[in-house]
């Protein structure tokens, strides 16, 4: 990028009722072209090695198949002095968090203004942190708290029973204790015994806690 060519936009967000439009946008202005458009990260790893070399990203971290945010090592590694905005359906302090320690500039929700983010690509460009000092900080102990309470849950993940993976699977299913027992030809109090030892394992102070550690890390599949 340089004084006199426009900012390379690539956008990665898989629903295209929000991308399109956004990309219409950014292509309006003078300063401003929109270089690729990517639904999935395969779709953007993609764009990004068949030579797109955006100098913005704005990517969604929901995406069908995984986080935005491992889109960003890989955008460095094609363009280092590349810059991403995180636009996301679900702006919580985790995802914050995780979102900037890994490089992003800054978060925004999907409701931001069109204007406020084509505002926000123009400061990046001229070098300006969006996010002080201060706030870059306390996100950045935050992430390293994610990062030592994911690592503790892993841990857990991994030392699950086959028959415990089981009954979590038997819980996404929405059964209960008594069509636990029924399904896997024990008995009740087993499986209550089973599940104390599984939320004890994962850190989890409910089932529904122990259900979604679990799809997050892929002990079950939820379509």
């Amino acid at each position: 990028m340089t004084a006199s060519s426009p900012t390379r936009v690539m956008l990665v967000d898989d629903h295209a009722s929000l991308r399109r439009p956004l990309a219409f946008m950014i292509d309006r202005e003078p300063d401003m072209t929109v270089v690729a458009e990517a639904g999935t990260l395969a779709e953007a790893r993609d764009r990004l090695a068949a030579g797109a070399r955006p100098d913005a990203l704005i990517l969604d971290l929901d995406l069908p198949d995984g986080n935005g945010i491992a889109l960003l090592p890989f955008l460095r590694s094609t363009n280092p002095h590349a810059f991403a905005l995180v636009l996301s359906g679900v702006v919580d302090a985790r995802s914050r968090a995780l979102a900037v320690a890994s490089g992003a500039g800054t978060v925004f929700p999907k409701t931001t203004d069109i204007e406020d983010i084509i505002s926000a690509i123009r400061r990046m460009c001229d070098g300006e942190v969006l996010i002080s000092a201060a706030e870059a900080l306390e996100l950045a102990h935050y992430a390293e708290q994610i990062g030592r309470e994911d690592r503790l849950v892993a841990a857990g993940v991994a030392e699950l029973t086959p028959r415990e993976r089981e009954i979590i699977v038997a819980l996404a299913d929405g059964l209960s204790d008594k069509e636990i027992a029924e399904r896997l030809f024990i008995g009740d109090k087993t499986v209550r015994n089973h599940v104390t030892n599984l939320l004890s394992k994962l850190g989890a102070e409910s089932r529904l806690q122990a259900l979604v550690i679990a799809i997050r890390h892929g002990v079950v599949r939820v379509e």
